[in-house]
């Protein structure tokens, strides 16, 4: 076979291009080579709705079973689906063949071991890189393992709705947009075990996308629910990724709810359950989230970015509940994993007991906090990141500079953070100011350095 891309190891997942750069090949090596990493008995795998997932994942399969591994074939699932498999039945470990919001030309691998823990580039990915590029799989110990196979959504269903209390939620006008992705097998079972009036756009799986990518961080993406929406006058809206591991929420006037402000209801609605408890949050949020931790009388922690770090610090901390301004949300009662359905059930809950629709909920948010998004710039290379990075630092020592996760500074009006990609030349900027003029000031006048001006 051809020589493996070492690109497509990426910090979190193997992902690439099908079949250039992930193909049966490369997923038969990766079987093999997760399985020796982790020493595995027994392990899960899963797949999305791709047109190339089912003879990746049957490849993946073949390859642990050759290193000697059981396997339990669990079909096709959302990621975070394939997390409670791992743990409810015990297993060593569990792989999602899945790209997760790229398009449909993609496909990848992503993994945890026992306990749904992620492997990362830090610890798991890179060592699997090292033994399939250097060919350097150790060799199988023991007799092919056995394939099986086991469902989960009836227990996975079941368990989402107990974090909330279905009893309470009102009849809410509710649009659904599960992008042809894998929410369209959970959220129909889910959503028909409560009283919402739900209408269901792009519910049919589909890898060929057929109406637009899954991919909801992208406006285009977004273009049928918010048309939905703005047209039924509806209370609010909630769309996925491709793998539903991720939601994000549209209001009833079809604005996009940064994830940092979802972060904020969320950890209110934890905050109301639970009052003290702990809640992890990353250096690009909004200060909305700490001061609703505040005032709902819980403890904020700040982190660096990345699904790794954050199941660890809330492990660590014995956290209730963690969000990334991405739209990953982490819940302890949940293995510590993000989740792509307990936030929409959340929500639906905290606008049921306050008697409000989501725009009614945003708006002391909205008036109050002015976020930038985040603004990306590409840099000559990855050598300059870390110029730029001690310049701003040097420019803005009159503030409060910290470096947890490239540099943030913050001011009593205005705080920003810039961080590097952890796969190409790009710096991101997030930026947040008490009026909207500051706002855009100071993140021109940010940009303007980051990008020599």
């Amino acid at each position: 076979m051809a020589a493996v891309n070492a690109g497509i190891f990426k910090a979190y997942d193997i992902r690439g291009l099908y079949p250039s750069e992930i193909n049966e090949d490369v997923a038969r090596l990766a079987g093999r080579a997760f399985v020796a990493y982790l020493q595995a008995k027994r392990i899960a795998v899963s797949r999305d709705m791709r047109l190339s997932s089912p003879a990746v994942a049957a490849a993946f399969i073949d390859g642990a079973r050759e290193q000697g591994a059981d396997v339990v074939d669990y079909g096709m699932l959302g990621t975070d689906m394939m997390y409670f498999a791992v743990c409810r039945d015990g297993l060593d470990g569990g792989a999602q063949i899945t790209a997760s919001h790229n398009p449909g030309e993609y496909n990848g691998i992503k993994m945890v071991r026992a306990e749904a823990f992620p492997l990362s580039g830090d610890a798991g990915i890179k060592e699997m890189r090292d033994m399939i590029v250097g060919d350097a799989i150790p060799a199988p110990h023991g007799p092919r393992g056995a394939l099986s196979s086991a469902e989960v959504l009836d227990d996975y269903v079941n368990l989402m709705l107990e974090f909330i209390d279905p009893s309470v939620v009102k009849p809410f006008n509710v649009v659904l947009d599960a992008g042809s992705g894998m929410a369209g097998l959970v959220a129909p079972p889910l959503f028909d075990r409560l009283p919402c009036r739900t209408t269901r756009l792009c519910f049919e799986i589909d890898g060929t996308f057929p109406n637009h990518e899954a991919n909801p961080l992208i406006e285009e993406n977004r273009a049928d629910i918010v048309a939905e929406v703005k047209r039924q006058h509806a209370d609010i809206g909630i769309a996925w990724d491709g793998d539903a591991d991720r939601c994000f929420f549209i209001d009833g006037q079809g604005n996009f709810i940064a994830g940092d402000f979802v972060t904020a209801l969320l950890a209110e609605a934890f905050l109301r359950k639970q009052p003290g408890s702990k809640i992890v949050y990353d250096v690009r949020a909004s200060y909305a989230v700490k001061d609703t931790v505040e005032a709902f009388g819980g403890t904020s922690l700040m982190n660096r970015v990345g699904h790794a770090f954050f199941k660890q610090r809330m492990r660590e901390e014995n956290a209730v509940f963690g969000g990334e301004v991405t739209g990953h949300y982490y819940f302890r009662d949940y293995y510590f994993c993000d989740n792509g359905f307990i936030p929409a059930l959340l929500l639906l809950e905290l606008m049921s007991k306050r008697g409000q629709t989501l725009e009614e909920l945003m708006r002391p948010l909205n008036e109050r906090y002015f976020i930038s998004g985040e603004i990306n710039t590409r840099v000559a290379s990855m050598e300059a990141i870390d110029g730029i990075l001690d310049a701003l630092a040097t420019k803005y020592a009159s503030g409060h500079v910290y470096r947890l996760d490239g540099v943030s500074v913050e001011y009593p009006t205005w705080h920003f953070n810039v961080r590097a990609s952890n796969t190409e030349p790009l710096l991101r900027l997030n930026l947040e100011a008490t009026t909207p003029a500051e706002m855009e000031a100071r993140r021109d006048e940010v940009v303007g350095m980051i990008r020599g001006r």
